[in-house]
């Protein structure tokens, strides 16, 4: 041990599961019922992750728990015998690639080894500029989602804006504390009348909740533009309001709506930062245009003591990634030897397909993000802020791009800062990938250690460790 940084944590187990969310607690409850050792890591101070975040005593005493399944969920897997580490984020990897380098809650250096790694780290909200996206009162519907369910109201009038089956049930949690949500804005045209739309009728209890949110909606009268985006949010010490245009023909101004809250996301993409540290085989999404592992039906990537699940292994919802969660421990029980009931693989088998099939359909109802991310940057003012933590525009990163040496995002980042702030890029990548002119695969952030901001005394306690525990 290092005088210089103090004690370290060691630890071992059977298998390891990196993310306390659906699917990593599902995950970890499966294996721990199948006699496994489990350590379940998570940087958030409880279980839960962001679907099944738990609200405090007030709040619960107040509105009460609007997700009482994970609330059980997790008192489940906390009396299964699962070890928890929470408060703990993982920032890199050992070179034996079976060892976790971790920081724990007050920063001490944190070592796991384990012979099976689950990663299940779950998805960020996808963020695209905008000239004023900078300013207070402009959050994503993730964030003001979380905070409705928390008893706040963000403020008194909104607009909920971007794409994706998320923005409705964002609207109504607004509503419900008492904002004035004047409008949604939804880049797409999911809810006109088309062909692919006929899928929804094989999902009855899909489209009673659909209904559910439109007549909601309809009682506040709150307007549902579609083929609309925000252009532009305006104000000076926070945002006052928002211009509303056609996505088909940005030229044409839908509406401005006065605002002390603007809500903005495309949906969501995966955190699939630490299989790329891990070594596993990567691909792009045609589709979506993100990264992910290359991945068998039930997980297991490249590596094959690696598996990753949930929103990681890609974007379907809690209910799926719960799933994956399942599937995968069920297939590392079979590789440890574990018999597995027959029926319990195919019960498991057949809800992932049922909602593989569910996800294609909204998949194909609303615009694919490899197509709506580059159209949206495409036209950014050239003082728009991409990159808000180091304060880069989107002229600086264009002028990069085709300056010699600008042959992929990695050169730009290094020229401009640009992703190199706190969020390492988690918020303006997609943007940074999208105004780079290049061809495949060099348009892409890599993934870097440490994977998040730490405390320097958690490096130098893995860097005073045996080369071998690296």
């Amino acid at each position: 041990m290092s005088a210089r940084t103090g004690p370290r944590s060691v630890h071992t187990a059977q298998a390891a599961v990196v993310g306390a969310g659906p699917a990593g607690l599902a995950a970890a409850l499966e294996l721990a019922r199948g006699g496994l050792d489990v350590l379940l890591l998570d940087e958030q101070p409880e279980p839960g992750g962001q679907y099944y975040r738990r609200p405090g005593a007030e709040v619960l005493r107040a509105v009460g728990d609007h997700r009482p399944e994970g609330t059980d969920l997790i008192s489940r897997v906390l009396d299964s015998g699962v070890r928890l580490l929470a408060g703990h984020t993982v920032w890199g990897v050992g070179d034996d690639r079976r060892t976790l380098l971790a920081a724990g809650p007050d920063g001490t250096p944190v070592r796991v080894r384990a012979d099976w790694i689950v990663a299940a780290t779950g998805a960020y909200e996808r963020s695209v500029p905008f000239p004023g996206w900078q300013l207070p009162g402009v959050v994503t519907p993730g964030l003001a989602q979380h905070m409705s369910a928390e008893g706040v109201r963000l403020g008194r009038r909104a607009v909920v804006a971007g794409s994706g089956p998320f923005l409705l049930p964002v609207a109504c949690a607004l509503i419900e504390r008492g904002v004035r949500v004047a409008a949604v804005a939804e880049a797409g045209r999911p809810y006109a009348p088309a062909v692919a739309a006929l899928g929804a009728l094989r999902f009855p209890s899909r489209l009673v909740e659909l209904a559910s949110y439109f007549a909601r909606l309809a009682r506040h009268g709150v307007r549902v533009h579609q083929d609309t985006v925000v252009a532009e949010a305006h104000g000076d010490d926070r945002v006052r309001s928002a211009t509303l245009v056609r996505f088909s023909d940005p030229g044409r101004v839908v509406a401005r709506h006065e605002v002390d809250v603007l809500c903005v996301g495309y949906g969501f993409r995966p955190q699939a930062d630490l299989p790329q540290l891990f070594g596993c085989s990567m691909r792009r999404d045609p589709a979506t245009g993100d990264t992910l592992p290359r991945l068998t039906p039930v997980g297991r990537s490249s590596v094959p003591h690696v598996y990753v699940v949930g929103e990681a292994a890609g974007i379907a919802g809690a209910p799926a990634a719960g799933a994956r969660g399942r599937a995968a421990a069920l297939d590392i029980l079979a590789g440890c030897g574990r018999v597995i009931d027959h029926r319990t693989r195919r019960t498991v088998a057949v809800r992932m397909a049922s909602l593989t099939r569910f996800t294609r359909l909204t998949s194909a109802l609303y615009p694919s993000p490899a197509d709506l991310v580059p159209a949206l940057t495409r036209g950014l003012p050239g003082h728009t802020l991409v990159c808000r933590c180091e304060c880069v525009t989107a002229r600086t990163l264009r002028e990069a791009a085709s300056a010699p040496g600008g042959s992929d995002v990695p050169a730009i980042k290094g020229g401009t800062r640009a992703g190199m702030g706190l969020c390492q890029a988690r918020e303006c990548g997609p943007a940074l990938e999208a105004l780079h002119p290049g061809g495949p695969g060099t348009g892409t952030v890599p993934a870097r250690t440490p994977l998040r901001p730490l405390p320097v005394t958690a490096v130098l306690g893995a860097a005073d460790s045996p080369r071998e525990d690296l």
